[in-house]
């Protein structure tokens, strides 16, 4: 963002499209659970909700300083050239093209970005990996709604070490997980079944994604407060090269109209 606002940094969050109800009505909406903005505020951003749409990520990613790819339903398998499994949930299409172009254009343009549970699977998807499409029953999604609460080894030199220290406890809620890595990703946590918990993406400022919930603990913001520090600091730095520039080219201006004068009869 080039200093279109000067105060928070504004974080987008994707969103559900689904049922909902509300007051006397029940219907299709675009919803995020309200712990993801809750998150956003108090980390010192301003959160923007991203629905699933046709079209003008670029043009979108233009407004914002930081991206959440938040949690949800399981990504279509033949975005990664496999055969549905018949505990594979139903596809979203619509969802997933949106947060695929909202991710490709994240990544061409450095943007910090953290992924959330199926946003860390998306992640890895859109680099070329793979997904396991089911893990063990019972052993990182229990009963319906409702998180297990695990520990995860950080590995040791990593961005995410750096946040959370060599381990961490954190809520989970998936019946899939990475299996092949996508191009250029990290995995940075681990459960003690080896499941992959964390990846990070070589050569870019921030570009993070976690298998588990950190936003459902209010009490544990490290995660939302990094992305936008990043965020900030970003800004900062292409508000001071966008102010260089036009002082620059006003200095130019100045010049060049300056030797206009001079020259004139």
């Amino acid at each position: 963002m080039t200093g279109a606002h000067p105060g928070r940094p504004l974080i987008g969050i994707t969103t559900y499209q689904d049922d909902a109800a509300w007051s006397v009505w029940r219907q299709r909406a675009s919803l995020v659970p309200q712990t993801y903005v809750d998150a956003v505020v108090r980390a010192g951003g301003t959160p923007v909700l991203l629905p699933p749409q046709p079209g003008g990520a670029e043009h979108l990613l233009d407004a914002l300083d930081g991206l959440v790819l938040a949690g949800g339903p399981d990504l279509d398998p033949a975005r990664y050239a496999a055969a549905a499994d018949p505990r594979t949930g139903p596809p979203h299409h619509a969802r997933d093209a949106w947060e695929s172009s909202l991710l490709r254009s994240a990544l061409a343009r450095d943007l910090p970005l953290l992924g959330v549970c199926r946003g860390m699977q998306l992640l890895n998807v859109e680099l070329g990996g793979t997904l396991l499409q089911h893990l063990p029953d019972g052993s990182h999604q229990k009963v319906p709604a409702e998180f297990v609460r695990h520990r995860v080894e950080v590995a040791a030199g990593s961005r995410l070490a750096g946040l959370l220290g060599p381990d961490a406890e954190v809520s989970c809620y998936h019946h899939q997980a990475v299996d092949r890595l996508g191009r250029g990703l990290r995995p940075t946590a681990r459960g003690a079944d080896g499941t992959v918990e964390a990846l990070e993406l070589d050569g870019h400022r921030f570009a993070l994604g976690v298998q588990w919930h950190p936003e459902t603990d209010p009490d544990d913001l490290r995660l939302f407060r990094a992305l936008i520090a990043r965020a900030v600091t970003d800004r900062s730095v292409t508000d001071r090269s966008v102010t260089d520039r036009s002082v620059t080219d006003r200095s130019v201006t100045d010049r060049t109209t300056a030797s206009h004068r001079e020259t004139s009869p």
